[in-house]
């Protein structure tokens, strides 16, 4: 277990939050599957997979031996799935016909980056102790 706990919190809330996407994935997929780029192949598919490795990397990142390998995958994962944030604030109108403000989508855009670079503080190794 981490020593410090900020990076215990940080663990914690990493894996709440991926995992309960991650099961989002399969309780209400209609808006992720709009939110797959027409480019790509199988939007239900897509959205099923990484609901999959979202819940898997959520708890992932709570056990020590699979935490740094997770914490990779759940970055990948962020990496993976930009694409769609981008679509999303691209053609906007599914998700402002049900009240979100066209804004809030641009706004998400930076935040994957701020999710990426939690995932990697959170499950980077700590600093060997003398």
């Amino acid at each position: 277990m981490p020593r410090g706990w900020p990076k215990r919190i940080g663990l914690g809330l990493l894996a709440a939050f991926f995992v309960f996407m991650g099961v989002m994935h399969f309780v209400a997929p209609e808006g992720m599957v709009h939110a797959v780029p027409p480019w790509l192949p199988s939007a239900p598919l897509l959205v099923a997979v990484s609901g999959v490795f979202e819940i898997l990397g959520g708890l992932g990142v709570l056990l020590p031996a699979t935490r740094r390998l997770a914490g990779f995958g759940l970055i990948a994962l962020l990496v993976a799935v930009y694409p769609a944030n981008v679509h999303m604030a691209l053609h906007d109108g599914p998700w402002t016909a049900q009240g979100m403000p066209a804004w809030a989508l641009w706004a998400r855009l930076p935040f994957q980056f701020l999710f990426i670079a939690w995932a990697w503080w959170a499950t980077k190794p700590d600093a060997p102790t003398r």
